[in-house]
């Protein structure tokens, strides 16, 4: 560590989905579905609260559906996931951050998801998507009405898309 600098807070470490970056981008998800959505996507959290809270942090991580975020780089890497999407995809925090998105899908599947992804952006959002996903022990699964929507930071410039859904079923 550099001199002049903090040590890491301890929750960066035990709880990666705490730490301030990943506040600002919860702050992004939760405003920009009400966005695309007119809706909340917790549904007892206000849009005014999401500003870098650690409490609204913590509830979207616990949601009991999954979440789930990229960047918007060419090939885009998750940069979020709530416990219900790293239960379902069978992987841990530190595996599944970071990882190209294509990989939730198996290879058959990249193409419509891909199609899908592209639709969601130029729409800012859809509803209704259906896909099959992978998980990391290769079992699959199908996805049912899920939501997909753009991702914007607070200069109002696009900077990723997320999902959501509570509908899914082993295949």
């Amino acid at each position: 560590m550099a001199t002049g600098e903090s040590p890491p807070v301890a929750a960066d470490r035990a709880c990666p989905w705490l730490n301030e970056k990943v506040q600002a981008l919860v702050s992004q998800i939760l405003s920009s579905h009400q966005r695309a959505f007119k809706q909340p996507l917790l549904t007892d959290v206000t849009t005014e609260q999401t500003a870098g809270s650690l409490q609204v942090s913590q509830r979207l991580f616990e949601a009991g559906f999954p979440v789930l975020a990229h960047d918007g780089g060419a090939d885009p890497l998750l940069s979020y996931a709530t416990a219900a999407a790293l239960q379902l995809w069978e992987r841990p925090w530190q595996e599944m951050i970071g990882m190209p998105s294509r990989l939730t899908a198996a290879a058959g599947e990249r193409q419509a998801r891909a199609e899908a992804l592209s639709s969601a952006l130029q729409l800012d959002a859809f509803e209704g998507y259906r896909g099959v996903r992978i998980n990391s022990k290769g079992r699959r699964f199908e996805i049912k009405n899920a939501r997909i929507w753009t991702i914007w930071d607070h200069q109002n410039n696009a900077c990723g898309q997320a999902a959501s859904f509570t509908e899914w079923s082993w295949l």
